[in-house]
This record gives structure tokens, C-alpha cells and sequence, in this order.
């Protein structure tokens, strides 16, 4: 039975799983706290975990590597916002469209991998619903690479941990790709959604999503010492609310409990049981007439508070008792923003600005006029020019 969406405006729902982290001990899924972490959710651009997911799974099998050039199709130049905005034809390497959704979220970017990993969506649909298959994702269901809105594109708190934990697990070697905290397209900076990254101690990836009918969504992970946290909340009012409830979360996670074997265990995250309900839509309450503006991916709020007499208030009185205090300072960045680019590393093409869309794509150098003969120096890669914001 579908319940009524009101009931679940302005409220988030989360899913800690803890476990050592020292080198080769296995997550152990262990759930520390959970509030509603089986109900159905439009996961938003969270999906582009599962993007990754498949992605990576196909270079260590070989299909694919890390410098291999795609290209952009119509049907990638013809995703909503938030993208990169290429032109079609751009040829775009596996490295860089990765960090392209991780940081930027682009949309246009998770087709890119989908048809160059799949052949065709429907295809990398397929691949994504089998590894959620095998992964124990029960609750997950996929039909696009990057959570644009579809009916039946679903997940759960529970399922998003799963993935994370997967992440972690099987491709140590590629964590970068969930923590950086910029990148730089010619000289345009692009900082990543998720505001934990170099602000709360010890946090470490993953992805933020946000589509009107979900809210606000995000999948965090941290490490202190021997302990490795993943926290998963969906359906906050805001992107600093998701920041901070997921923060909460952590503090709660982190915080030394002394009295922690009197508490009832909540057992591992796999055996969470799932519940038959159809996922909420948030349109009205996200991006209704009330609002000011309707949300975006990129909102940021001044202040995380909310309306006293709500759900989520309550819930985020009760994790602040436990948590006591929220350590988000102003960002210490950890590195420099990553370059990214079109085409090859050896050689990187120009890029200028569509007239009509503000998009980049690659220009030809004109040839330079010739002159006698005489001793040649070889020509140094030209720079990426900047371009203007998608």
C-alpha cells in the first residue's frame, strides 16, 4: 500500500553501518542506527554509486580501462542539469567521466560511461541490476545511469549501505574517486556537493543526489582510527539539512559508548528486513509553489534548522543528544582541485563555448603558416581554455 507522502515531508532517513578498517579486516556490516532504513526511496543521483559500481567492475575485468576514450553521444548531450555539457562527438577518457560524476554529478557524463561500458542504456541498465542482484541490493531497481527521474528507479537506505560497503571493499585501489573535493576543467572549478569532504574530520567520499520527488540525499563515509562509518540519509529538506543530519549520524557512530553491550544489537545491515511500500514522492513538499525557489542539487542554506513541530526536527533533536556537538569547520582541503579534460592525456584538444548552449567541445588548431626551413622545436600540448557554467 502506497503511504501518503505527506507523512514523510521534511524528514530523513538514515542507516550507519560500522566495522574495522586496519588493513585486511572485512566490514562487518554492523548497524549502529537506523529509522526507516528499509522503506522505498528514489535514490536521485545517489545512483551514480552503482554507475561506478559497474564502470569499475568492467575495467578490472579487462572491457574497459581507465584511458579509454568515449564519445559523447546525442542522447548524453540531451540529459537535464546538472552536466558538463560537451558537444556530441567529444571523445571523453573513463578516468575523467568518472570524476565527472563523482564531483560535478553530471548526467550527461554517467550515459557517456552507460553506452561505452553497456552499448546502450538499457544494456548498463541490465549490468547495474544484476550487480545489485548479486550484491544482496533487494530493494533496488534501475533503469538510467544517473537517477534523473523514473518511476521505477528505486532503492533504500539499507541497499545504498550495501553498495557503499561494496565500494569499499572490492576497490580499495580507486577510493579517489569518491573523495575528491574538486576538479578543474580548464579554469573552472567544480567543488564537490558534498560539504563533508574536508569539513568533518575524517570523511572520506561518497555522493550526494537530489531529484524533486526524493529530496535531498546523501551517502557519507568517514574513518577515525580503526573505524570505518558509512551513513546513508534520505529525503532531507536541504542540502546543508542532509550535511548535517549525516554528520550527526557520524558523531553518534564515532562517539565511545561505554554503556554500548547494554544496548539491543541492530544486527548486520544485510538482514535488515525489507518493507512493501511504494516510495514517496516528495514534488510538492521539494519543489512546490511554497518554496521561494524550488530545490537543486547545488542548494546551500545558511542555516541546517528546521521547523521545531516537524519529523525531522524531532529526529534531529534525538541524534544531537546523543551526538552532543557537529564538527563542520570551513573547509581544509586535503588537495588541489584534480584536472580533468577531453581527449587523451598526450594530447588535449582546445575547447570553446557552443554559441547555443554554452558548451564545451574540442576546436581544431588553424594551421600555422608555413616557413623555411630551419631547426623545429616540438609543439607543447595547448591548454584547455575555460568555458562558460551548465
Amino acid at each position: 500500500m502506497q503511504l501518503p507522502a505527506a507523512r514523510f515531508a521534511r524528514t530523513f532517513f538514515g542507516i550507519m553501518a560500522a566495522a574495522l578498517a586496519a588493513l585486511g579486516a572485512r566490514d562487518s556490516g554492523k548497524v549502529l542506527h537506523a529509522e526507516n532504513a528499509t522503506h522505498p526511496w528514489y535514490p536521485a543521483s545517489v545512483t551514480k554509486l552503482m554507475t561506478a559500481y559497474v564502470t569499475l567492475s568492467a575495467m578490472r575485468e579487462g572491457r574497459i580501462a581507465a584511458d579509454t576514450l568515449l564519445a559523447v553521444s546525442a542522447n548524453a548531450v540531451a540529459q537535464q542539469p546538472s552536466k558538463m555539457g560537451f558537444k556530441a562527438g567529444t571523445r571523453v577518457s573513463v578516468d575523467n567521466a568518472l570524476k565527472m560524476i563523482m564531483v560535478k554529478s553530471a548526467n550527461d557524463m554517467a550515459v557517456v560511461l552507460a553506452e561505452g561500458v553497456g552499448g546502450s542504456m538499457a544494456n548498463f541498465a541490465n549490468e547495474m541490476n544484476r550487480a545489485a542482484q548479486r550484491l544482496g541490493m533487494t530493494q533496488s531497481s534501475f533503469v538510467n545511469p544517473n537517477g534523473l527521474p523514473a518511476e521505477n528507479q528505486v532503492t533504500s537506505a539499507r541497499d545504498l549501505a550495501i553498495l557503499a560497503r561494496a565500494l569499499i571493499r572490492e576497490f580499495p585501489e580507486y577510493e579517489l574517486y569518491w573523495r575528491i573535493p574538486a576538479i578543474r576543467f580548464g579554469k573552472r572549478v567544480m567543488r564537490n556537493y558534498n560539504p563533508l569532504i574536508d569539513r568533518y574530520p575524517g570523511a572520506d567520499g561518497m555522493k550526494t543526489g537530489f531529484i524533486c520527488a526524493s529530496g535531498f540525499n546523501l551517502v557519507a563515509t568517514a574513518t577515525r582510527g580503526n573505524k570505518r562509518l558509512i551513513a546513508v540519509v534520505l529525503g532531507a529538506p536541504s542540502g546543508s539539512a542532509r550535511a548535517q543530519q549525516a554528520a550527526l549520524l557520524l558523531e553518534k557512530g564515532f562517539a565511545a559508548n561505554p554503556l554500548s553491550w547494554l544496548t539491543p544489537s541492530l544486527g548486520t545491515v544485510e538482514a535488515l528486513a525489507p518493507i512493501s511500500a511504494e516510495p514517496p514522492d516528495l514534488h510538492e513538499e521539494m519543489c512546490g509553489k511554497h518554496r521561494h525557489h524550488p530545490g537543486s542539487e547545488a542548494e546551500e542554506e545558511a542555516s541546517s534548522e528546521s521547523d521545531p513541530s516537524s519529523a525531522y526536527a524531532a529526529m534531529g533533536h534525538n541524534l544531537r543528544a546523543d551526538a552532543q556537538r557537529v564538527v563542520l569547520g570551513p573547509p581544509m582541503p586535503s588537495m588541489p582541485p584534480i584536472e580533468v579534460f577531453v581527449g587523451s592525456a598526450r594530447k588535449r584538444p582546445q575547447v570553446a563555448a557552443s554559441p547555443s548552449s554554452g558548451a564545451a567541445t574540442p576546436v581544431a588548431k588553424k594551421p600555422a603558416a608555413a616557413k623555411k626551413p630551419a631547426a623545429v622545436a616540438a609543439p607543447s600540448a595547448p591548454k584547455p581554455q575555460a568555458r562558460p557554467g551548465s
